[in-house]
């Protein structure tokens, strides 16, 4: 299983954001925006932060998708 962060970016283009706008409002690393970038894991804290930055919840930024076997 993987994690995809789709909603997130769609979600940003519906606020009228930038990736760097966000990353300034929650203080994450650009490490941590690049492992968004790349759907990698990351550490829940910075999720959490997103969603009180874009008044969210957790769902609406990520979603776990199926890998193919």
């Amino acid at each position: 299983m993987a994690v995809s962060y789709k909603k997130l970016w769609k979600l940003l283009i519906d606020k009228d954001m930038k990736k760097e706008d966000l990353r300034k409002a929650t203080g994450i690393t650009t490490t941590a925006m690049a492992k968004l970038g790349r759907n990698e894991n990351v550490n829940t804290e910075i999720l959490v932060k997103i969603c009180a930055a874009l008044q969210c919840e957790l769902n609406d930024i990520v979603e776990i998708v199926g890998t193919e076997q």
